[in-house]
């Protein structure tokens, strides 16, 4: 979609700019931030805010010169694909199209038949649809068929100064998917709060439907919350007279880290002051569930385990790093790991490799884009380095570490995220020592790294402290039988070894 199609018009000189269609599929977008506020001056390119879609954090730049008229939404506010959500002066004429008010309802409500005329204007506006069989997406795996709802808007009568007519009976809103505000079995209506209130019920994790509302017309105010998240104080009452008997200890502290509210941005228990804490699946953790889900029950998992003495491997790591040639990079363990794993790969090419069902054909890939699995605080993310088979050692311990730097600060892109091949997950660095990792869809073969440790090893007939880890390889069953993946995760394993074999096989 062009960058006119993403800007609207409205009023004489305003424009609006919409939530863009990057065109992979999702249909929503978090606002995580703004960074322009109403007077600021903004130029065609210039980035106005952040948004997280199901895959990554975005910035999105506007295609156009003006002054910010109107910031639409609150930070934290998740906004439809196609919806306005900033509008900016440009100082020059409306174009009469991309979603503003029509010339002849313009005419109308200059001439007397105002506010019916605006009514019947922004309600067409409303109901102007995309072409049939066709929703604007974002980013993600595909689109969703429920319709979108808007609320209702006020009359036009009552901001003109007369009388408002009452609005027609509407069936009840359809429950919302942020986990806070939700539709409640019993009244089937949405508890009313501005979009701050309802990120602060997030943050301190309070449903807002448990909430006694003390604003005007039921609105819930953040008091309201802090209220409801406020630990109960207890009535005071005449204790029973307690049996003598010895003295009972005191209860232990709770550790630091145990009071401290969990990752995520979820409250601590003494904050929530409920049993349970609920948190809305959306964005990467709600996209990774589902991918993993699909993966899971539609391509067959084998796991292999096999563990190796990777001291060798240790001592060149030591070694290149004091390397003057590797000065600015980032060495470690992963990388050889990552280089292992590829000349494997090499070595037996019909892993690398994607089954399409809907025309029953393997598709053998010449080139891997090697994913790195990669926690977030928004979630894991598998993000790629593209044409890593290509890449020398120097290259490849560089792409390692802006990947790693780039998911860790939220701007890993999109296109990053598409088109891998295989995955490396590096569970060793959270203290285990392997696991059964699942396949990321449409790819062939995962590794999962488990941490390196000293243990006892018999090394040429004798006893002797080793650094060993253990490495475990899950493949897609149609595509890789059990001879193809052994011989890979075998590959990987000798190599790791005798890096010499790097330069031997390589």
């Amino acid at each position: 979609m062009t960058n006119s199609a993403q800007a609207g018009q409205s009023a004489a000189g305003v424009r609006e700019f919409k939530m863009p269609d990057v065109g992979e599929g999702l249909t929503e977008a978090e606002i995580l931030k703004w960074y322009v506020q109403p007077g600021d001056t903004v130029t065609d390119g210039q980035v106005v805010c952040e948004v997280e879609t199901a895959k990554a954090a975005v910035e999105l730049p506007i295609p156009f010169d003006g002054v910010v008229h109107e910031v639409r939404f609150e930070e934290g506010t998740t906004v439809d694909v196609g919806t306005p959500i900033i509008t900016v002066d440009t100082g020059g004429p409306a174009a009469g199209s991309g979603g503003g008010e029509s010339s002849a309802a313009q005419a109308a409500m200059e001439t007397g038949a105002g506010a019916a005329a605006q009514v019947t204007a922004e309600t067409a506006q409303e109901q102007e649809a995309e072409p049939e069989g066709r929703q604007p997406v974002l980013v993600g795996y595909g689109v969703s068929t429920a319709s979108t709802k808007r609320r209702p808007r006020k009359a036009a009568s009552a901001q003109a100064g007369q009388p408002a007519q009452p609005e027609p009976a509407a069936p009840a809103p359809e429950p919302a998917a942020d986990g806070y505000g939700t539709a409640t079995p019993a009244t089937g209506t949405r508890p009313l709060a501005k979009p701050p209130v309802r990120k602060l019920a997030k943050d301190l994790g309070v449903d807002l439907n448990t909430v006694t509302p003390t604003g005007p017309d039921g609105i819930v105010t953040r008091e309201d919350v802090h209220a409801a998240a406020a630990p109960p104080q207890p009535e005071p009452a005449e204790a029973p007279e307690a049996p003598a008997g010895p003295a009972q200890p005191a209860q232990p502290a709770r550790p630091a880290e145990e009071a401290a509210a969990p990752a995520g941005g979820a409250a601590s228990w003494a904050a929530a002051g409920a049993r349970e804490t609920r948190v809305p699946i959306r964005g990467v953790r709600k996209a990774t569930a589902q991918a993993m889900v699909g993966s899971a029950f539609t391509a067959p998992h084998v796991t292999e385990f096999v563990t190796v003495d990777v001291t060798r491997t240790m001592k060149l790591v030591a070694d290149l790093k004091k390397d003057p040639d590797m000065a600015g990079v980032r060495v470690n363990p992963l990388l050889f790991v990552a280089k292992a794993f590829l000349l494997a790969i090499r070595r037996n090419p019909e892993i690398n490799s994607s089954w399409d069902e809907d025309r029953q054909e393997i598709v053998r890939k010449h080139y891997v884009n090697l994913g790195i699995a990669a926690a977030t605080p928004r979630g894991l993310i598998v993000p790629n380095i593209k044409d890593a088979h290509d890449k020398t050692l120097p290259e490849l311990a560089s792409a390692l570490s802006e990947l790693v730097t780039t998911a860790r600060e939220g701007k890993t892109s999109p296109a990053a995220m598409s088109g891998g091949t295989v995955t490396i997950t590096n569970v060793g660095v959270f203290g285990v020592d392997t696991g059964t990792p699942i396949l990321n869809p449409g790819e062939s073969a995962i590794l999962a790294f488990g941490q390196i440790r000293e243990q006892p090893w018999v090394h040429k007939g004798k006893v002797k402290p080793r650094h060993v880890t253990t490495l475990a390889l899950s493949f897609d069953h149609r595509l890789v039988d059990g001879e193809l993946g052994s011989k890979v995760l075998a590959d990987t394993a000798a190599i790791l070894e005798r890096p010499k074999r790097l330069m031997i096989w390589g």
